[in-house]
């Protein structure tokens, strides 16, 4: 990474700073910080009290230098509003021109409520300065030092005059109302003194960022995964417009540059929900496409292995409920045991419960040592089987746990839930090869005649 670049613990300072008592918005903290650090707007998708003008207001403080805009529009919202008032000395000299000192065309981190509410009017002048980054004044062009602009809105338009304005935004986040889980812990917040701001993003990192990004390679799987996201996209009918493609491929980039990395590689593709997605219920739906196919973190099943130990279980039963050869045609064994174990109960020597327990073992069927050995030795296969299909799953759990490590820009969350599917098929195949070394035991526990002949039984039917 170039020396000019904001060093990557300065990044997680202000993400830190950024999320401050603010529950559930890590995905949004981020995406807010790397969008505006990639010269891109974002687009908050949510209802009222969701903490999105505060985030807003948050990002601004992180760079040098960038003056705060913030609006709430409606369908009588003015140019006057956002623009500036007419210049009434321009005018006596024919000229029309505002004053924008202290309006939109002046700041660097803007806050637009209830984005698509504007009229017309405002929303073709938006166009260009969102886009070009320069204003309409008078008979001239301004250029702006606009950073980013955050909107806002409870929903995504459906109004297609809408769309064109929809699109300037590269990043669509959805933001919702606390969940369950964070429930409690929101009720229970108290004001808190904000961590101490580390420096401010400066003019020249970010132009930094702007030369280097694209020295950061495609990496191959990066590449292919996005052909076979493009695949799927075309199959479903969604329609992705080649400057947001290469607007996508620009925001990884600058990911992987402020994380010290030369390359995308194909986890950068957990950007993608938010970028293609045209509303916000298709997001976790492509989301999960990621995790699934591109990943490949999603929970795998044994179905084969759960019979196979569930037959060797069911077996066990069996064979511990035999009774002892005999005992059907006239033994008393049953009613002596049934005798000590009732007057065995208010014993305090445990006399009887010796007895009791000798006249279990009586009435316990016999097997050869050959049996025993063919029954152990079948569950010593299958722990091999149990043992041979968890390598590969704790290989790849811990190769993706490599990978993320140093990832600034991936939610945690995310990151922990993608690895959670690889342990859970862990804990599956763990819980498997525990109740296979019960089994094992149990067998192992059988009692053993040696004067019976040496029959090999046969195998547990596993189907």
């Amino acid at each position: 990474m170039p020396a000019a670049c904001p060093h990557p613990d300065r990044l997680r300072a202000h993400l830190q700073a950024l999320a401050h008592q603010l529950l559930e918005r890590e995905t949004a903290v981020h995406l807010l910080l790397l969008g505006a650090l990639a010269g891109e707007h974002v687009l908050l998708i949510g209802p009222p009290g969701t903490a999105k003008s505060e985030l807003a207001r948050r990002l601004h403080r992180a760079f040098d230098g960038a003056r705060y805009f913030e609006r709430l529009l409606t369908r009588f919202s003015t140019p006057e509003e956002l623009f500036g008032p007419l210049s009434l000395k321009a005018l006596e000299a024919d000229r029309y021109e505002r004053l924008a000192d202290g309006y939109l065309p002046t700041a660097g981190i803007a806050f637009l409520d209830e984005v698509f509410k504007a009229n017309s009017a405002i929303l073709n002048a938006l166009l260009t300065l969102l886009n070009e980054r320069e204003f309409d004044n008078g008979s001239g062009r301004v250029r702006t030092p606009l950073v980013s602009v955050v909107g806002a809105s409870n929903e995504a338009p459906a109004d297609e005059s809408l769309l064109a304005f929809h699109d300037r935004f590269l990043l669509r986040v959805p933001v919702a109302p606390v969940g369950d889980g964070a429930f409690t812990a929101l009720l229970q917040l108290q004001d808190a003194a904000p961590p101490a701001l580390p420096a401010p993003i400066t003019a020249a990192e970010r132009a930094a960022i702007a030369a280097a990004r694209d020295t950061v390679a495609l990496g191959e799987d990066a590449l292919a995964a996005l052909g076979a996201l493009r695949a799927v996209l075309q199959q479903q009918g969604a329609v992705v417009s080649d400057r947001r493609w290469r607007q996508l491929v620009g925001l990884m980039r600058c990911a992987a540059l402020t994380e010290g990395r030369d390359r995308i590689d194909a986890l950068d593709l957990w950007l993608v929900p938010y970028v293609v997605c045209a509303d916000t219920e298709a997001v976790p739906r492509l989301a999960a496409w990621v995790a699934e196919q591109v990943v490949g973190a999603v929970p795998q099943a044994a179905p084969w292995l759960e019979r196979a130990v569930q037959a060797f279980e069911q077996q066990l039963e069996i064979e511990q409920a035999l009774p002892a050869e005999g005992s059907e045609a006239g033994d008393d064994s049953a009613g002596k045991l049934a005798l000590a174990r009732a007057i065995g109960g208010a014993d305090d020597s445990g006399m009887l419960r010796v007895v009791a327990a000798s006249l279990e073992d009586k009435m316990r069927r016999r097997f050869s040592p050959v049996h025993k050995a063919a029954r152990t030795a079948q569950v010593d296969e299958l722990l091999q089987h149990t043992e041979a299909a968890r390598a590969p799953v704790a290989h790849a759990l811990a190769a993706l746990r490599q990978r993320l490590a140093g990832r600034l820009w991936l939610p945690p969350a995310l990151a922990e839930a993608w690895c959670a599917a690889h342990a859970q098929t862990l804990a599956l195949l763990d819980g498997l090869h525990a109740r296979l070394l019960r089994c094992r035991a149990g067998f192992d526990s059988l009692l053993v005649d040696e004067a019976l002949p040496g029959v090999v039984p046969p195998a547990v039917a596993l189907d």
